[in-house]
């Protein structure tokens, strides 16, 4: 596989490399690039993050859950790109130093790139841009002064433009050996993939890059699916969006908080910046987890999943995807396409319960989108996770509220029909009795929310 990237401004194509070597390592051990440093090594502490630039912008991501197939035919900026070639430091290197934003300095890197990054994208939502970087010693106080210090100085001229000159993407073999593929359509991917339908199909690399830093895989067959854009963005099909696999989460949240601002509000706490750069809502569903924060939501509003096989499509509604446990309606061979969304009113509401706000996993989720005329429930499509081995609408409690009066009692009546819905498990997250019970108040939650009622708990006050 041929890789060939701008790193800081210079032309790289690294050489017998393995596809699954990340960019953090490639960077300290073959570069001498010790800035960026490894910490949890699963995308969580920020302290690896680079700056990727192409067609589609820049963006923060983790460098140890990046591979080096995936960078290709992009720019990486790390930190040692962030000061100017004369050595000017940037505005946020300036004002971390006046502001004192840095005690051991183990994390400072990674805060510099995500705030270089944001500064350049004029992101001043500085809890949310820095979500994804922590810090044990300094605390957060002085490093967001400092990026508030730096809101309003210039970008500096080496990362105003920050232009791509490497060669035209290739697909075909790679170095490393003959079973890995980069395909730039989806129609080389399907054929590929019914040929090969052991391999592993590697999106935006959240999860399956763990695989290798955490569990120590050795990955065989692989396809980088980064280079098919048109597995990538939103279309407006009239009465509905058709949303590619390859759409990340970041992309995914900027189009529908304007039409659904629950369900924005809870992707912006999926994950963090870097995370939600990198992972695809594709790759949120094939991955099949009962605690995945996308598939309630999309299942709440009544999401058709489109998968293909080689030439062959087909369409399920999303909730019939999950069958159980680790297991998914998904023959060998067979890719996620598109998820399609209907357009409808906005009675959506996402509720995530986990232990911290940001970039936490859900011990539950729950979706509701509830319609009525008048005061008269018509429909109900209410979906959870974290409640059973798989996403799963709550049927029980639908049927008790459909046709009922949109009252406390008939959400009452819900509440005590989930009993009927679910058997869920304890564990270190949460029991089942606190699951089933926060899941329940969900409903009642619900109930007060769409009657006006203050129910977010940051807004609270008693």
């Amino acid at each position: 596989m041929d890789i060939t990237f701008l790193l800081n401004g210079e032309p790289v194509s690294p050489t017998d490399v393995s596809p699954t070597t990340t960019l953090l390592d490639w960077l300290r051990e073959a570069r001498g690039l010790t800035g960026t440093k490894e910490g949890c090594n699963e995308g969580d502490c920020g302290a690896c993050t680079v700056m990727i630039t192409d067609e589609t912008g820049s963006r923060a991501l983790n460098g140890c859950i990046l591979f080096l197939p995936q960078v290709h035919g992009k720019h990486v900026t790390t930190v040692e790109g962030i000061s100017a070639p004369d050595g000017s430091l940037h505005p946020v290197q300036q004002a971390m130093v006046d502001h004192h934003g840095s005690q051991c300095g183990f994390c400072t890197p990674g805060f510099v790139v995500s705030m270089a990054c944001a500064h350049l994208n004029k992101a001043t939502d500085h809890d949310t841009q820095l979500a994804g970087n922590l810090c044990r010693c300094t605390g957060y106080a002085p490093i967001i002064r400092a990026a508030r210090a730096a809101e309003a100085a210039p970008v500096p001229a080496h990362l105003e433009n920050l232009l791509l000159h490497c060669s035209e993407n290739t697909t075909g073999g790679p170095g490393a050996g003959p079973r890995v593929l980069q395909p730039t359509h989806s129609d080389d991917l399907a054929r590929w993939y019914a040929a090969n339908p052991r391999a592993t199909l590697i999106a935006g690399a959240t999860d399956v890059g763990l695989w290798v830093t955490k569990q120590f895989r050795d990955l065989d067959q692989i396809a980088f699916l980064n280079q098919c854009a048109d597995l990538r963005g939103i279309t407006d099909a009239g009465d509905h969006w058709r949303i590619g696999a390859m759409t990340s989460l970041t992309m995914l949240e900027a189009h529908i908080a304007p039409y659904h601002p629950s369900l924005g509000a809870m992707l912006r706490r999926y994950g963090s910046v870097q995370v939600r750069n990198a992972a695809t809502i594709g790759g949120n569903i094939a991955n099949g987890s009962p605690i995945g924060d996308g598939p309630p939501a999309l299942i709440a509003l009544g999401a058709t999943l489109h998968l293909r096989h080689g030439e062959t499509r087909r369409s399920l509604p999303l909730e019939d995807f999950f069958l159980a446990y680790g297991k998914q309606d998904r023959a060998p061979g067979e890719f996620v396409e598109a998820v399609s969304v209907p357009k409808q009113p906005d009675t959506l509401r996402c509720y995530k319960l986990s232990k911290r706000f940001d970039q936490d996993i859900s011990a539950v989720c729950g979706c509701l989108n509830i319609t009525r005329q008048d005061q008269t429930i018509t429909s109900a499509r209410i979906a959870f996770g974290g409640m059973a081995g798989t996403p799963k609408r709550a049927a029980a409690a639908e049927a008790a509220l459909t046709g009922a009066s949109f009252t406390a009692d008939s959400f009452q009546a819900a509440m005590a029909a989930m009993a009927a819905d679910f058997e869920p498990m304890s564990d270190m997250r949460a029991s089942a009795r606190y699951r089933m019970q926060t899941a329940q108040n969900m409903l009642l939650r619900y109930f007060h929310d769409l009657s006006g009622q203050t129910t977010d708990v940051s807004k609270v006050r008693a």
